[in-house]
């Protein structure tokens, strides 16, 4: 009988993939990522998307000048689980992530994605600035795509006692400047948690 290809390769891989116009988001990015990899066999893959110019002739450089790799279709199909994040706009998901997620149709056509682990975080400058219809409106095109969405159940006791950010939808944030207001102890836990979650899922569904 034929090995697998999990046979060959062990490391089971979730894409951690973000947009970050700020940095709020890329560094709870860095840290879900953390957690991904705190379970043993797992590995992340860090990826972002570029920026949708208002102008036409303006285009991003196919390699961004600093930070991770943009994102492929590729980065989707070889991953084993999904943590997708962005900052709240409007209560929703900003235009660069709906413009790449929107361009993932041969996936969903090919059922590339179903059975899939996913997870989402978001992070917003005003407590109640809509993070929470951030996180269900990325979860729709998951749902669509066929993925097992993976949240914050109370088991994680931060979401009791959080002040700040921190949802059973997914890891979120509240801050308005980075220096002035660094990521808070429960708003840390909880997203090496989701990282956790996410990783332990796939690891299981993968074998």
């Amino acid at each position: 009988m034929p090995l697998s290809d999990k046979s060959i390769d062990t490391k089971t891989e979730v894409l951690v993939l973000y947009y970050s116009p700020g940095g709020t988001t890329a560094e709870m990015a860095n840290i879900i990522a953390r957690g991904v990899e705190e379970i043993d066999g797992v590995q992340a893959r860090i990826r972002t998307v570029p920026s949708v110019s208002t102008t036409i002739e303006t285009t991003e450089p196919e390699i961004p000048d600093n930070g991770p790799l943009y994102a492929s279709i590729d980065d989707l199909t070889e991953c084993d689980g999904l943590i997708l994040g962005c900052p709240t706009h409007f209560g929703n998901m900003p235009a660069a992530m709906k413009h790449f997620i929107d361009n993932t149709s041969a996936l969903w056509m090919g059922g590339k994605l179903v059975g899939k682990p996913a997870a989402v975080f978001s992070a917003s400058t005003s407590m109640h600035g809509g993070q929470e219809s951030t996180l269900i409106t990325m979860m729709l095109p998951l749902l669509h795509h066929g993925m097992l969405i993976v949240g914050l159940p109370y088991t994680e006791t931060e979401l009791f006692q959080t002040k700040t950010g921190g949802t059973p939808y997914g890891a979120t944030r509240l801050t308005d400047d980075l220096e002035e207001t660094p990521i808070s102890d429960d708003e840390r836990k909880l997203c090496l948690a989701i990282g956790r979650r996410v990783a332990t899922t796939a690891k299981k569904l993968s074998l």
